[in-house]
């Protein structure tokens, strides 16, 4: 019997996890809150304004008190400036290869 009364003693229960509900998403500070799909589609949308856009992914990159919309922005900013350096640098290559063999006419 002392055995028997030991091993229930030494019994665990089995892990139970935890009951995620709006009470866990209401303790994420401010500054980390998630961004819907939407919220993201919307900012994407902004940011490819021509001139405005690239203005407000300035802005955004810097200012905003949410570090998810600050780094979309950043994100964006640095993938505006790949595609520009793209951009210069196909035109040099073929803007030079072009008047070459526009001068031999």
């Amino acid at each position: 019997m002392d055995s028997n009364n030991m091993n229930n003693q030494n019994y665990q229960q089995p892990y139970q996890q935890p009951v995620y509900n709006n009470y866990y998403q209401n303790q994420i500070p401010d500054e980390y809150k998630p961004i819907s799909v939407w919220g993201y589609l919307g900012y994407e949308l902004l940011f490819a304004l021509p001139l405005v856009g690239f203005i407000i992914t300035i802005i955004m990159a810097f200012a905003p008190e949410n570090k998810n919309v600050k780094n979309f922005a950043r994100s964006y900013l640095l993938a505006m400036l790949i595609i520009f350096v793209i951009i210069i640098i196909v035109l040099t290559v073929f803007g030079a290869a072009i008047v070459t063999a526009l001068s031999q006419l």
